[in-house]
């Protein structure tokens, strides 16, 4: 692929890649938009099948990092990392410490934390060489694992997408298919449970899906077959683009409302479950519990702060589908409609962000940065 016509066609600012031949890091940072302020998105550790499924999927994550900040109303931009190796058994200390030493190097443009493959604890190394961190453990000054807070504000999306669908927010007798059942999808379908739901649950390490099924009684399928259920919401909780040309034909459900970032392959698959009368929760909507929690953690953590504010991901999605009917469009577009707004507002309003440079009256958020570990 043409990296430079990718980026000039998706809005992105900077792709810089990183490799350390003494700890083996094989790294990229993508930056999609800092309009609103520094850039903010996890650090994703996959053995992805090679170098173009790796930038291309930093860079798709990244972007969708832009309209989750802008979309939520946070004061920060979109960025991303992945690490390019297997998180079962390429993590050391000196890889993280390497990548801290990448994420320092930006000054402040990028801050990263914890995403699929990688855990909070992996960061206390990285810790130690840089200060742009958030979601470290609780005893390293930071706000934890955000598994619970996001699946928190997927479950709240699910209830706005039952009012929206059948009338009332209830989930007593619906049925749910979680697809993955990681640090969200399990405190997902705990949640989903607890509420009532019938629940179908699905990984592709079953080890977790029996542990989820032996502490909450939920039936288990293969992995594949979880689009082939008659349930009434699909909840995607794994890797993205799971809704493409082979899956929407497939799904048996009214709603897909899940934790998975990117679901759309490409915008068409939205137009199509709108067609398909498939209400869709557009996925930086419902998913930005993480980083609403990480946000928060930046102004000084209070959890129960947090978890009132990812509470509120409920109105905003009932918002986008007011937005969505009164203008005849998919729930994507009018979703995407809402972070562009934003942007643009506050991009004529405000000026480029600058690192280090202040705001006056404001707590510009890298005023907020975790001082240096050394």
């Amino acid at each position: 692929m043409n990296w430079f016509e990718t980026m000039a066609r998706e809005g992105h600012e900077q792709l810089i890649f990183c490799f350390d031949r003494v700890t083996g890091l094989k790294a990229m940072i993508g930056l999609h938009d800092t309009t609103l302020g520094p850039a903010l998105g996890g650090c994703r550790m996959w053995p992805y099948p090679g170098e173009q499924e790796a930038t291309l999927d930093v860079l798709r994550l990244a972007k969708g990092m832009t309209y989750k900040a802008a979309a939520s109303g946070q004061d920060y931009g979109g960025g991303k990392c992945v690490i390019w190796a297997d998180p079962g058994t390429e993590k050391t200390e000196g890889l993280f410490r390497s990548l801290g030493q990448f994420v320092a190097s930006l000054g402040g443009r990028f801050i990263t934390g914890p995403d699929a493959g990688t855990r909070s604890e992996d960061f206390v190394p990285a810790a130690r060489e840089t200060r742009w961190l958030v979601a470290l453990p609780e005893a390293y000054g930071g706000s934890g694992d955000t598994g619970p807070v996001t699946a928190f504000g997927v479950w709240r999306g699910i209830k706005a997408c039952a009012r929206e669908g059948w009338g009332s927010d209830s989930l007593a007798g619906r049925s749910v298919a979680v697809q993955g059942v990681g640090k969200v999808g399990a405190h997902l379908a705990r949640y989903l449970v607890e509420d009532g739901a019938r629940v179908v649950v699905t990984d592709i390490d079953p080890a977790r899906s029996a542990a989820v099924a032996r502490e909450l009684g939920v039936e288990v399928v293969p992995p594949d077959d979880i689009y082939d259920q008659a349930v009434d919401i699909f909840s995607p909780c794994a890797l993205g683009a799971v809704l493409n040309d082979d899956t929407v034909p497939r799904l048996k459900c009214r709603a897909v409302a899940g934790a998975a970032n990117n679901q759309l392959a490409e915008e068409r698959h939205g137009d199509q479950l709108h067609e398909l009368g498939i209400l869709y929760a557009p996925d930086f909507i419902v998913n930005a519990g993480g980083l609403i929690q990480v946000v928060d953690e930046l102004q000084g953590f209070d959890r129960e702060r947090a978890f009132r504010k990812v509470s509120r991901i409920y109105d905003l999605l009932g918002e986008v589908f007011r937005i969505a009917r009164r203008d005849g469009v998919p729930t994507y577009r009018a979703a995407n409609t809402l972070a562009e707004e934003r942007i643009a507002t506050l991009a004529a309003i405000r000026g480029p962000y600058v690192p280090g440079a202040a705001r006056d009256g404001a707590r510009f958020p890298p005023a907020a940065g975790r001082p240096a570990g050394r």
